[in-house]
């Protein structure tokens, strides 16, 4: 081409637009010697602008500098670059969207498709799903982040409210500090592991003191704590119903052996239930009329249902069909001390012991607390028991339910029981205890003074008629009967620790540790005997046939390795009568050794002389003595009889069991006694329930009132505990104690008295 040919500006721009490199490009700018001038002489200012707006627009290049243009040096100074984005359409941008929806992550394939279809590169496609699905990642975990953040301002505002509350918290009752709550995480359990150590330590004593000869005691109490007996027991027929095992005759499952320890989602319950029912404890023992009205004599509180609703509107519930309430309210004053009584109360061995002729046993399923302060404020735990009368004709009363104790403000101490049966419903419950305990206020030289409430629903269908009047009464499960008996224990107690004993007695035992000895192996013959003479489910019992008398209840048991009874086959039998005499008069003419040989056919008629015995009451009743029977039978020259004759308001026991007279020299001289091996026989006499009977008690021998006579005895008819038991063993066993009830009633001048017909 000639030198200075000129290009028409359009040419220029055709040219241009389709080389692939853009404008700028050195083969598209030489084609004239001189093209700075000739794009100079022939662009205008207008045209250069958009000729770099669209350089800006390519592809491959963000700009490009025209090294050769410009007419003067103000034309080449470098321009600031600026980064142009491509942006997307509308459309593109919901196309995409729809797509990401149905797929976040298109692959290959599908990115060239789609770019095919919206006129994009698929390089653009991919980097745009990218960018989509950091997006949205940052946006869910923005979001995740606020609610989590919200969610632990709440925990924070809560937590700062619950400690709040931990702090200003107070009794409702005594506007006190509560002693649930006190306790910190650590602190709990380290009292958990405490107690449990303190039992290993009471198991190891146990133990240590089988060997050593003495027993080892961190407790004032006569017997080491109740532990299970290595001996199968099986329930008779009452009435000539054979075949009938003893919870089937009382409709009845074993409730303390099917019941667990509560679960962790109860115990938050369990305690708010202990502290309602100590708050109603403590206002049932302090209020007066219209919650309890006085009887028409003026002997006993009768409780107002009614007014208890509409006081007590929350509680465990309704009445279940078929239930009667049961409530009554005692007080007394004993001869021991607050602390020791709260103890008592906590300790289920030591309560067992003491309540011997009402509990048959009782267990411990958990301690949700031990107490604070080393004392039992605070102190929680949920147990099961089975509360008893001494006849095999009244069932007894089993319940599950948490024991609180508590020390208010005034000093005065407080132990309630709650049941839990609406926490684990049973069809075979058949009592339940609204709140039920005692208040304990100090008095002086060592006295408490004790407020008793019981309040328990019932279902009674199962007493027998001849006790129906008793336990309707509400006095062989009530109130006056649980502090009567703690008013003998404590006196019992009290008595083997004193120390000023009169020298000038005969027969009295002054040895201090002969005393103890003595007083503990009564303790457990005493035990021995209520747990086999009442219908407790406690063993398994076993049915004979044949027996040969309606009103007598038969009862086999094998003993094995029990050093406390001789080994072999034990046969007991029992029987409940009604006597239109007093209890009191009753009782006297059982524990008199000059009027025995009347009744008892063991003794053959012989002379029986008390060798010794230990006070332990008020009451000339209570006591324990040593026996001899001056027989001319010299088989029977080597025996000795142990009896402990106690009574109260409520119940009199006389028990007694043939002891080996070098066995007794051992205990006499302070010897361990658990070795001693004894069958315990003897009465149970409760009054008849009418109001002359209640009304006098025990103690009066002019009531004319009746007696409930229970006789029991127990006889070892074979050595081996394999041997089998023979028809002739039960008809003497039945002979025997058919003949004591005939003599006891000729020599009482009763012979019209009453004998129960099934």
């Amino acid at each position: 081409m000639p030198a200075g040919l000129m290009i028409p500006a359009t040419d220029m721009s055709s040219s241009t637009m389709m080389n692939g490199n853009g404008f700028g490009s050195s083969s598209a700018l030489t084609l004239g010697q001189q093209p700075h001038n000739m794009m100079e002489g022939h662009l205008s200012e207008s045209e250069m602008a958009r000729l770099r707006e669209d350089e800006f627009d390519s592809i491959t290049k963000s700009g490009s500098e025209n090294q050769e243009g410009g007419a003067s040096g103000e034309d080449q100074e470098p321009r600031p670059k600026k980064k142009r984005y491509h942006r997307h359409t509308q459309n593109q941008i919901q196309e995409m969207e729809a797509f990401f929806k149905e797929c976040p992550h298109p692959d290959d394939k599908q990115r060239k498709e789609l770019s095919r279809e919206l006129g994009l590169e698929p390089l653009q496609v991919k980097f745009w799903f990218q960018n989509k699905r950091t997006q949205m990642k940052n946006q869910h975990e923005r979001q995740e982040n606020s609610q989590l953040r919200a969610e632990n301002e709440k925990l924070r505002a809560d937590n700062m409210r619950y400690r709040e509350a931990l702090n200003n918290a107070s009794c409702p009752n005594c506007g006190g500090p509560t002693a649930i709550g006190e306790m910190s995480f650590d602190e709990h359990h380290l009292r958990l592991e405490n107690a449990r150590l303190r039992e290993e330590i009471d198991r190891i004593s146990t133990i240590a003191a089988k060997y050593v000869g003495k027993p080892v005691m961190n407790y004032p109490l006569l017997s080491s704590p109740v532990a299970p007996r290595p001996i199968e027991l099986g329930v008779g027929s009452f009435g000539g119903q054979q075949g009938i095992t003893g919870g089937e005759l009382y409709g009845a499952g074993d409730l303390l052996r099917s019941i667990s320890g509560p679960t962790e989602a109860d115990k938050p319950m369990i305690i708010e239930l202990a502290v309602a029912a100590m708050e109603e404890l403590v206002r049932m023992a302090q209020m007066g009329e219209p919650l309890w009205m006085t009887s028409l004599d003026g002997s006993t509180s009768i409780l107002n249902e009614d007014e208890y609703i509409r006081t007590f509107p929350r509680g465990i519930g309704p009445k279940p069909s078929g239930f009667k309430c049961e409530a009554s309210r005692e007080t007394a004053v004993v001869i021991m001390n607050h602390i020791n009584l709260v103890e008592i109360l906590m300790d289920v061995n030591q309560w067992s012991t003491v309540f011997t002729g009402i509990v048959s046993r009782a267990m411990t399923l958990e301690v949700l607390s031990t107490g604070v302060a080393g004392n039992y404020n605070g102190a929680l735990q949920v147990m099961t028991a089975e509360l008893q009368v001494p006849s095999p004709l009244v069932p007894t009363r089993e319940s599950y339910f948490v024991r609180y104790c508590k020390q208010h403000s005034d000093g005065t101490w407080a132990v309630v029981d709650v049941s839990l049966d609406n926490l684990r419903p049973s069809p075979t419950v058949r009592s339940r205890r609204r709140p039920s305990g005692c208040l304990i206020q100090e008095m002086p030289n060592g006295y408490s003074k004790v407020t008793w409430v019981e309040h328990v629903e019932v279902d009674d269908r199962g007493v027998h008629n001849l006790y129906k009047q008793l336990v309707c009464s509400g006095h062989a499960f009530g109130a006056k009967r649980w502090v009567a008996t703690l008013d003998r224990q404590c006196e019992r107690l009290a008595s083997v620790m004193a120390t000023n004993i009169p020298t000038g007695d005969i027969g009295v035992i002054t040895n201090q540790d002969g005393r103890k000895s003595m007083l503990k192996l009564a303790e457990r013959m005493v035990i021995s005997f209520c747990a086999g003479v009442s219908a407790s489910t406690a063993h398994t019992w076993t049915t004979l046939s044949g027996t040969g008398a309606d009103d007598v209840r038969v009862m086999t048991r094998k003993s094995v390795d029990d050093p406390g009874r001789p080994p072999g086959i034990v046969l007991s039998a029992a029987t409940s009568f009604w006597l239109p005499v007093s209890p009191k008069r009753v009782f006297d003419f059982l524990r008199d050794e000059n009027s025995r040989s009347e009744w008892d056919i063991l003794s053959n008629g012989g002379v029986v002389q008390e060798m010794a015995h230990i006070a332990n009451g008020r009451d000339t009743g209570n006591c324990v003595s040593l026996l001899r029977v001056n027989s001319a039978n010299s088989s029977q020259s080597n025996m000795l009889i142990l009896q402990e004759s106690c009574t109260d308001p409520t119940a009199s026991f006389v028990i007694y069991a043939p002891v080996d007279i070098v066995a007794m020299n051992v205990v006499l001289n302070g010897g361990d006694p658990d070795y001693v091996a004894l069958l315990p026989s003897g009465f149970a006499i409760l009054p008849d329930g009418t109001n002359a009977a209640l009304a006098a008690g025990i103690g009066d021998t002019a009531s004319s009132g009746g007696s409930l006579l229970t006789v029991a005895f127990q006889i070892l008819v074979d050595s081996a505990p394999t041997a089998k038991l023979s028809l002739g063993s039960v008809a003497t066993v039945n002979n025997l104690i058919a003949c004591t009830v005939e003599r006891i009633k000729a020599s009482l001048s009763c012979e019209n008295a009453c004998t129960p017909q099934l």
